[in-house]
């Protein structure tokens, strides 16, 4: 597995951004390491999204900024030339991921179905995200798709909270999970960076014994 994907599976938590203003970037990066989970998806879903990669690997080198929702080969070109460390998608694009492995980029494409799996491994990828997870049948999906590709990782995203993490966590060819409920569009708009570090605290805490 690749060493950055290898500090994800430390942190086990991908805390998944879509961040309207740059600005709010270095409060909330303050607030996520401060929370215990330093680690960001920022999608590609907002026009800020560069930008906010861009501030958050130049103020915390320490953080794991990844880019999210990473639809073109220009998209994963913008992403790491503004820090990124990481993409994600929410399918599996053969171009972008050709792209990707060609250029040295960690890819983590969406994957729900063995298929899509199969053509992740034969672009050489062992860690692959499911999406959207809890929509698609969670758990007992991945379960059942994991049993004929002994190799492969999983990073669950969709419909995944404070509720349901641990379940998931507990299966142990998922590396980590993505999830936004501690990242909240409104609480980050709203300046509300105290109660999303509280958020991540409590998220570390309840993962903190699997």
């Amino acid at each position: 597995m690749n060493e950055i994907l290898e500090k994800i599976a430390k942190i086990r938590i991908v805390p998944v951004v879509a961040i309207e203003k740059a600005e709010d970037a270095e409060k909330l990066g303050e607030a996520l390491i401060k929370g215990g989970i330093p680690c960001a998806e920022v999608t590609f879903r907002t026009d800020a999204a560069a930008e906010t990669i861009k501030i958050m690997s130049e103020k915390f080198p320490e953080m794991l900024v990844g880019a999210g929702t990473v639809l073109t080969p220009e998209q994963a070109d913008r992403a790491t030339k503004a820090g990124a460390k990481f993409c994600v998608s929410p399918g599996l694009n053969p171009r972008v991921v050709k792209h990707c492995v060609d250029n040295g980029i960690v890819m983590v494409p969406g994957c729900s179905s063995p298929s899509d799996i199969e053509a992740a491994m034969e672009f050489g990828l062992d860690v692959v995200k499911i999406f959207p997870a809890e929509a698609i049948g969670g758990l007992h999906l991945i379960k059942a798709m994991s049993a004929p590709y002994g190799n492969m990782k999983f990073m669950p995203t969709g419909g995944i909270n404070s509720g349901n993490i641990v379940k998931y966590l507990e299966f142990k060819k998922i590396i980590a999970c993505g999830g936004s409920w501690m990242v909240d569009k409104k609480l980050i708009s709203e300046g509300r960076f105290d109660e999303i570090e509280r958020l991540c605290k409590e998220a570390v805490e309840t993962i903190k014994n699997i």
